[in-house]
């Protein structure tokens, strides 16, 4: 369903009808890990390839989280962003974002049946973007706190007690430093206060935002930091004895890739996710180029690679077979089965799909920052 918020935006730019020559170059806002050259290792790159055929340098600005990626559309001067769906809703409303032309994407008929139309890039019918990579936001613990059983719910990070290796968890846990946090605990009351009658995470009444923000608030006495730099977390695991957290694949593969005593799981409530799109700027100035990445990007080898390297899962399902990175076990792996167990991350408004009032988004982003803040 269509929030009310989007309700009424239309086709406002004037699409490509073709694909001209590169301009010589592309900017793009991604996540850390989504476009790599191989500087970190160099059987990750997918980058390269694409500059010598295109001649399109790509430029890449790293965003932590969607609302810095929003920032950063507002201010301009990118071609392309990564967008969550708690930030592609955003940037169609703001018109920030143009329609793109099917036309000149011939792999868009490869792209997985379910995010195809997928309400976080699809208003009234057009589409925003080209969808990119998908995954649950798991759980990732230190296999030796947790004496090599997995938990199984999220309980561990929001409620104070002792943990398999004889130690509370107070100091030693993580949450998200973004308002769409807001929807994980909603998820974890959905589960374990049933009577709140929460049935969309991203769709929450007064009295179930409250609960929410309560338990965030309980929380709070246990975080010993609030992530968002997939890097800095990683080292928090690593030397700050941080024992359990939300986090993204990436982080859990590259520490074990470093032999790194850790795990990752997605727990009974099941979790929060992200699909992410690739989106145009309204005012790209290299759409040639632009275009060229969108249909470079939902090449096989690409999404595999990019999968293999972030631990998500391709938004292509042709990408599951014959990649040497992922290999044919890899989307098994990484999560291609808990697309149902995925509550996707979607920007909350005012007005909820059955009609009734919810808590919009504004006020989850000034109220997660009063948490963070201690009140």
């Amino acid at each position: 369903m269509v929030p009310t918020l989007l309700l009424g935006v239309t086709p406002s730019y004037a699409q490509l009808a073709s694909i001209g020559p590169g301009e010589g170059q592309v900017d793009i806002v991604a996540w850390a890990g989504y476009i790599e050259r191989g500087e970190t290792d160099k059987s990750y790159d997918w980058v390269t390839d694409f500059e010598k055929q295109t001649s399109c340098k790509v430029q890449v600005k790293v965003a932590g989280t969607s609302d810095e990626m929003v920032s950063l559309m507002n201010e301009g001067g990118f071609d392309l962003v990564t967008a969550s769906g708690d930030a592609s809703l955003r940037l169609i409303a703001g018109k920030k974002v143009q329609p793109i032309n099917l036309d000149l994407i011939p792999s868009w008929k490869t792209v997985d049946e379910r995010l195809q139309n997928a309400p976080w890039h699809t208003v009234d019918g057009v589409h925003y973007g080209t969808p990119y990579q998908w995954g649950a936001n798991v759980l990732m613990y230190n296999t030796e706190a947790f004496k090599g059983s997995a938990p199984t719910s999220w309980n561990v990070v929001f409620q104070e007690q002792m943990l398999p290796d004889g130690k509370s968890n107070k100091g030693r846990i993580q949450a998200f430093d973004g308002p769409i946090y807001i929807a994980d605990a909603a998820l974890y009351l959905k589960a374990h206060n049933p009577e709140l009658g929460i049935t969309d995470p991203y769709e929450l009444t007064e009295a179930q935002y409250k609960a929410a923000l309560d338990l965030l608030r309980t929380q709070k006495e246990l975080v010993q930091r609030y992530w968002h730099d997939a890097m800095k977390q990683v080292d928090d695991f690593t030397n700050e004895g941080v024992v359990a957290s939300s986090s993204w694949p990436f982080q859990v593969n590259l520490l074990v890739s470093q032999n790194k005593p850790i795990a990752s799981v997605v727990p009974s409530e099941g979790a929060t996710g992200w699909a992410d799109t690739t989106m145009l700027h309204a005012n790209a100035k290299h759409p040639n180029c632009a275009y060229l990445w969108m249909e470079h990007s939902l090449q096989p080898k690409v999404q595999g690679d990019v999968a293999a390297w972030f631990g998500s899962v391709p938004s292509v399902p042709a990408a599951c077979k014959g990649n040497e990175l992922l290999t044919d076990e890899g989307c098994k792996t990484n999560g291609i089965d808990n697309f149902d167990k995925i509550s996707f991350w979607r920007t909350p408004v005012a007005k909820c799909s059955a009609g009734e009032a919810c808590v919009p988004y504004h006020r989850w982003v000034s109220d997660y920052m009063a948490i963070l803040g201690g009140r």
